[in-house]
């Protein structure tokens, strides 16, 4: 009744949407059947309400009022950065005074008309302003279909074929609060009550920027003194055009309008320019797109470009681009993942890693700063191949490892973006913040990226130790072989002459209790292998115990099931929101929110408390000051899920800024 009454669903299409296409979207409305339970509310309204009415006077059906946007386009990015104040202050609206009066004459009795006039009549015909230096907004009404003109019954439709409209009626829905009215009469109502405003894009997919830098934590570490070399990095993936052609069934809540390249590109090109980041990291990036468009825009935005396609017969890669005026190039290394051969490496994805050089303004003079390792990815989507996705983050932090070390063993601050489609406390992130993962022994579905639960497969795949072969050339700790510094001599714990000192103690003749128990290998079992026995074939065989525990204490240090890193990865993100008490997500891939996209940095390990499995972290040279914050699942699908008219990818975009200390040469 309410909505009947006191309320014009106002349908605010963009700006880009042609005028022919909004009127066709008013046309494709019309006529269609009012829901039962509202239209049971009218019936039983008119029964009451209409006896009391003159009979000269006849109901006329409801008009629908919508609201566009009069100008070429204001730009979509601009209304969802804008300050919200700046909105509400500014907010054009042309009022269109004798239309509104005429829809409150179909649904108020004269006594309320009459008041209606009055207030009406105090309105000017336009009131005019601007929005951010953009086009205005406009209420128009539509003409009144003739078909219902003459009609007794009350025709109230909503529109909501438009993407753009669903999403403001879902937000509507959820958020507004119906205002409570007196149990009285329609003819004794009193006041009248300000019809209730739709929830417009700009004001839904808001995201506030968060000044870390202001954190007691952070001043406390960032002394007055010590200058800082500022950047931001953006992480985004843009979704390939050729993925969206593929894929259509995953995008049927999308009008078709939105999917067009066309109309993406601009959006996609808008939001990364007001961001103005000075690292740039896209995933699935379609090579002709880049080749033709992105890289001739980026180049004009001051950006240097690098790319690397997927192998095979994949048409979409990664991109990395800086700011030449605030970077220099030290050395680039592109990652192939697929290795001929090996089941574990099997697939086209791919990896940039790039070393760069902080640009110091001349001003600061004899001062120094360090270089920057950063890399981009995106790994294999595949929920049930968490052995791949565990694969291919090993040879991509190996590549980091050689990139970012010093001659001093250390490591240059590092900057890890992509698209690892693992969610947050899945084993793969936990390896990638803790530096360390055991796996043998997990299913493969779960050991990485948590997307989803096979757990009831009565024959899923469980990775088993060693994950990949030798001939890869990486050690478990996620390092090149080559490049590993050799080990001095008499450091062999497990060589023969250690394992001969022990021949006669009576500990070779006990099983260890903390082994772990693996058939065929570390059991009770015998093993006729020559090649099992040759680490230890010196020992006498009635000294089989001691054969038994040198075989063991061997497999179990070369292919423990535990793999590890040293590069003190943490995440720029919390992956919580404190403030609405939900997780943040980076995509909505049929309509299930989940956070994939991850900007991880290097930064100093805190000594944790005994028992805590989670390592801690502070900031050292590399600071983060501030982050773009993410959105809930909830938020989202009030906007239709992604993409949706505002943001033109199936994933959010991920923005930091970071500062890096400048010292004295």
């Amino acid at each position: 009744m309410t909505d009947a009454f006191f309320t014009c669903r106002k349908n605010v299409l963009l700006a880009k949407s042609p005028s022919a296409q909004i009127e066709g979207v008013f046309a494709a409305t019309r006529g269609k059947s009012v829901p039962e339970e509202q239209e049971a509310l009218l019936q039983q309204w008119l029964e009451e309400g209409v006896e009391n009415l003159p009979a000269s006077e006849s109901v006329p059906a409801v008009r629908k009022v919508s609201v566009t946007l009069t100008s070429d386009w204001l730009e979509g990015s601009e209304l969802l950065m804008t300050s919200l104040s700046d909105l509400n202050t500014s907010l054009e609206v042309t009022r269109c005074a004798d239309q509104q009066l005429s829809e409150l004459n179909a649904l108020a009795s004269p006594e309320l008309q009459d008041h209606a006039v009055a207030e009406l009549a105090r309105l000017p015909a336009e009131e005019t302003g601007t929005v951010g230096g953009s086009a205005p907004w406009a209420a128009v009404v539509p003409q009144i279909d003739h078909q219902t003109a003459g009609s007794a019954g009350i025709n109230v439709e909503v529109l909501n074929d438009d993407p753009a409209v669903l999403a403001w009626s879902l937000a509507c829905d959820a958020e507004t609060v119906p205002p409570v009215f007196p149990a009285q009469p329609i003819q004794d109502a009193g006041p009248f009550y300000p019809v209730p405003e739709e929830v417009p894009y700009h004001e839904i997919l808001w995201r506030d920027w968060e000044d870390l830098s202001v954190q007691p934590c952070v001043l406390e570490q960032v002394s007055k003194n010590t200058p800082l070399f500022e950047f931001r990095v953006m992480s985004y993936n843009i979704l390939a055009q050729d993925l969206v052609e593929q894929g259509l069934d995953l995008y049927v809540h999308c009008h078709p309008d939105i999917l067009n390249w066309n109309y993406r590109l601009p959006n996609l090109l808008q939001e990364i320019q007001h961001w103005d980041p000075d690292v740039l990291c896209l995933q699935e990036v379609q090579e002709n797109h880049y080749w033709e468009q992105l890289e001739p825009t980026f180049k004009e935005m001051g950006f240097a470009c690098f790319y690397k396609r997927r192998t095979g017969t994949k048409t979409d890669g990664c991109a990395v681009c800086y700011k030449h005026s605030r970077f220099q190039l030290i050395s680039l290394s592109p990652i192939e993942y697929f290795r001929p051969g090996l089941d574990i490496l099997n697939r086209d994805n791919v990896g940039l890693v790039l070393l760069l050089q902080p640009v110091l303004p001349e001003s600061l003079g004899l001062k120094a700063v360090s270089p920057l390792c950063v890399a981009n990815t995106h790994v294999l989507f595949n929920p049930r191949r968490g052995d791949i996705k565990l694969a291919q983050v090993a040879l991509l932090l190996a590549e980091i490892d050689k990139i970012a070390r010093t001659a001093e063993g250390s490591y240059y601050p590092v900057i890890l973006c992509g698209d690892l489609n693992s969610v947050p406390d899945s084993p793969l992130y936990k390896f990638i913040r803790n530096g360390e993962l055991s796996y043998h022994g997990m299913p493969a579905w779960k050991v990485v990226s948590g997307q989803e639960d096979f757990s009831q497969q009565l024959y899923s795949r469980k990775l088993l130790a060693p994950l990949w072969p030798s001939s890869l050339g990486v050690t478990d700790k996620c390092q090149y072989v080559t490049l590993c510094q050799p080990k001095k001599l008499g450091r062999r714990e497990y060589s023969r002459d250690f394992l001969l000192q022990f021949r006669f103690c009576d500990v070779a003749c006990e099983r260890p209790p903390q082994l772990v128990l693996l058939e065929g290998v570390t059991d009770a079992k015998p093993v006729g292998s020559a090649r099992e026995h040759s680490a230890v074939s010196a020992v006498p065989k009635r000294h089989n115990s001691l054969s038994f525990l040198g075989k063991q204490w061997l497999f179990v240090c070369r292919c423990s099931g535990v793999i590890q890193h040293g590069l003190n990865l943490t995440s720029v993100y919390s992956h919580f929101l404190p403030q609405r008490g939900r997780p943040e997500v980076t995509t909505m891939p049929m309509g299930l929110g989940a956070t994939v996209d991850y900007i991880f940095y290097s930064a100093e390990p805190v000594e944790s408390k005994a028992g805590e499995c989670r390592r801690l972290y502070k900031d050292g040279a590399l600071k983060l000051l501030g982050r773009l914050s993410l959105l809930s699942e909830d938020v989202l699908l009030m906007a239709n899920g992604l993409p949706n008219p505002f943001c033109s990818s199936d994933h959010l975009c991920l923005l930091a800024s970071f500062g890096l200390e400048i010292s004295s040469l």
